[in-house]
């Protein structure tokens, strides 16, 4: 039955719009917002076990990926014009300018890693499959509630085919760079 109201349409923020908000002033210099299917989404703070795990991450990542990759944390990582997600992890494939000429994109990609707690279910509802549909080969998700990391490969359309759980003493070597090999030594302590 037709009660004669009509939905509203959104109006979606593109990337370059929403740096341009950035550029102006709209948001305030420690704002967490990331640009989600067009909308602004304001991250989670980050609490102590997160931190921690970022940081155990970081240097398991560093150590491990070396020449054969670039570690980016926490730096935004634009999948298509209307998202720019900010995991906490990008493991990008070497190139020689280290990205200053310009930030990488999916085909780049070789390893994002999101670290979970409050954001669990928006990371598996939300991000994973965004980074399904845009071809990131592999995506890892620290549960931090469950102290596991589930590692996501094989993307078909907005989910992957294969996911596997690890948990603190594995090791897990990338499918598209299997010489790197990253130990989960100290990563949930």
């Amino acid at each position: 039955m037709d009660d004669g109201l009509v939905e509203p349409t959104r109006h979606k923020l593109d990337v370059d719009v929403f740096y341009r908000m950035a550029d102006a002033g709209i948001f305030g210099e420690d704002d967490r917002i990331e640009l989600i299917d067009g909308q602004l989404i304001d991250m989670a703070p980050i609490g102590d076990d997160h931190a921690a795990t970022v940081d155990g991450l970081n240097r398991a990542l560093v150590l491990a990926v070396g020449d054969f990759g670039l570690v980016s944390p926490q730096n935004p990582l634009r999948l298509d014009p209307f998202n720019e997600p900010q995991p906490d992890f990008v493991v990008f494939r070497p190139r020689a300018d280290n990205y200053r000429t310009g930030r990488g994109g999916p085909a780049d990609v070789l390893l994002v890693i999101e670290v979970a707690d409050s954001s669990l279910r928006f990371d598996r509802k939300v991000k994973l499959p965004l980074y399904a549909k845009a071809g990131i080969a592999e995506v890892w998700l620290a549960d931090l509630s469950q102290r596991v990391m589930e590692v996501h490969r094989d993307p078909v359309e907005a989910t992957y085919a294969s996911v596997q759980t690890c948990r603190e003493g594995d090791r897990i070597a990338l499918s598209l760079a299997p010489e790197i090999v990253v130990p989960l030594q100290r990563v949930f302590d």
